[in-house]
């Protein structure tokens, strides 16, 4: 127990006598490693522990919320009547006693966290660095980076709410660089779960190194991609970056509350091509994402975003639903305890379909087929995204023809929606980190393939 039920009691009994509609501490002991291997050597190790809590009042509509290093009792007292002091209540409440019953809940699974002394580890980079280098005398560049994290969290609130869980991560990174001459191009992995290095050793290194490896050297020797409105599929995986970002941030209700997403009035209409059905699931065992308990100690559930083209839900937090009305969904997620939680994405993909990548590039005859995307910038406002192809090939003739380099695809989430005419059988996830109103959290983003009938390409040529 990182808290004594004791404290917790007299804390948030306090908060509800000066006022506050509700109460809620968020508790969290977190350690992390971190190993850094370039140029054939381990580059830096570090390691600690961060632990804190973070105290949060809302009044009506209104949350207020502070954080401190200290669990004693005086101090948490004292941070919660400053926090009051910010808020002119007009009303005091009285004190009250609270039965903090343990929450009951379905935990996902995770690989097993097995210890692993340094030395193996090291040893799986040097194994990975001379399995990349192997494929070609034109990889210039190995970087390779884990990072390895178990965050321990309890939560109680003024609902008598009681609730843990223990989370831990483990993600590689790959990045390879290929060079001749002049030009150089680089491609980039980065698989992670829920879990410890059993993950890192179910990896198939060989396969990882030639991937990247490959994608690289296409790059290397691509031609510069034409401009213009074009057909383009986008395969499966990480394709599903332009969902996260360009639509998925517009469902959440931290959006939704102020009005500034386009689909903050469109529950229920059609907002998509019948083809697509989009899911925000935090339910999934070993994912990147998935959760057993949201950050505001609600069980994870899996939630129908889009059904055939029709708005179903939004992603929803607890000041989400006190302000729209819409139901919680499990989603109320944090950085750590210097962030009070709000409305975030866990694993969000569109759903499988049922077409073949040579059905879509039949249906195609000449455009362009992605794949492997990569980063990009959006407004969160319109929705309006760019985002870089890593790996693209042009189409002719129904058939994948050369490789193509400096593309990037140009639009709206809302508009990119009612474009997809064809989804995959073929439905992939990819581990990612998500940066919002409250910090950097673990998602996965994921898709199978799919259509778009027409978007805006830019290019070079």
């Amino acid at each position: 127990m990182l808290l004594q039920k004791e404290v917790a009691h007299d804390v948030i009994a306090y908060a509800i006598s000066l006022g506050a509609d509700f109460c809620e501490l968020f508790i969290e002991k977190t350690s992390v490693q971190n190993i850094t291997y370039n140029s054939k050597k381990i580059k830096d190790i570090s390691s600690g522990i961060d632990s804190g809590i973070g105290v949060r009042l809302i009044y009506g509509e209104m949350a207020l919320y502070a954080y401190s290093n200290s669990s004693k009792k005086e101090d948490l007292l004292d941070m919660v009547k400053k926090l009051a002091a910010q808020f002119s209540s007009k009303h005091t409440g009285v004190m009250k006693t609270f039965n903090f019953t343990p929450l009951s809940y379905k935990e996902i699974k995770y690989l097993p966290k097995k210890d692993v002394l340094l030395p193996q580890k090291i040893e799986t980079f040097k194994k990975l660095d001379s399995l990349v280098r192997e494929k070609s005398p034109l990889i210039s560049q190995v970087s390779l980076f884990l990072i390895q994290k178990e965050q321990n969290i309890e939560i109680y609130n003024s609902e008598g709410l009681y609730a843990a869980e223990n989370r831990p991560y483990i993600r590689l990174f790959a990045d390879v660089v290929a060079a001749d001459g002049n030009e150089q191009a680089s491609a980039y992995t980065g698989p992670g779960r829920r879990g410890g290095f059993s993950f890192i050793e179910s990896l198939d290194l060989n396969q990882i190194a030639e991937q990247t490896t490959k994608q690289a050297l296409v790059t290397l020797k691509a031609r510069p991609c034409p401009a213009g409105e074009m057909p383009v599929i986008i395969e499966n995986g990480f394709g599903g970056v332009i969902f996260h970002e360009a639509c998925g941030h517009l469902l959440e209700t931290t959006s939704v509350e102020k009005k500034s997403s386009v689909f903050w009035d469109k529950k229920g209409e059609m907002i998509a091509h019948p083809s697509v059905s989009a899911v925000d699931d935090g339910t999934n065992d070993n994912l990147w994402g998935s959760l057993s308990i949201d950050d505001e100690g609600m069980p994870t559930q899996k939630t129908q975003l889009i059904k055939d083209g029709r708005l179903e839900n939004f992603i929803c937090d607890k000041l989400g639903n006190i302000k729209t009305g819409h139901m919680r969904t499990g989603s109320g997620r944090r950085q750590s305890y210097r962030f009070a939680p709000a409305s975030r994405m866990r694993n969000t993909y569109i759903d499988q379909g049922k077409s073949t990548l040579d059905d879509m590039l039949q249906s195609v005859g000449n455009g362009l087929y992605c794949a492997s995307m990569g980063g990009g910038s959006v407004n969160p406002g319109t929705g309006e995204f760019n985002f870089s192809v890593n790996e693209g090939y042009m189409v002719k003739n129904g058939k994948i023809d050369h490789a193509i380099k400096g593309a990037t695809l140009i639009g709206k989430g809302a508009e990119i929606l009612t474009k997809i005419s064809m989804v995959g059988n073929n439905l992939e996830w990819t581990a990612g980190m998500c940066g919002s109103v409250s910090g950097s959290i673990p998602t996965t983003v994921g898709q199978p393939a799919i259509k778009l009938d027409s978007i805006l390409v830019g290019g070079q040529a």
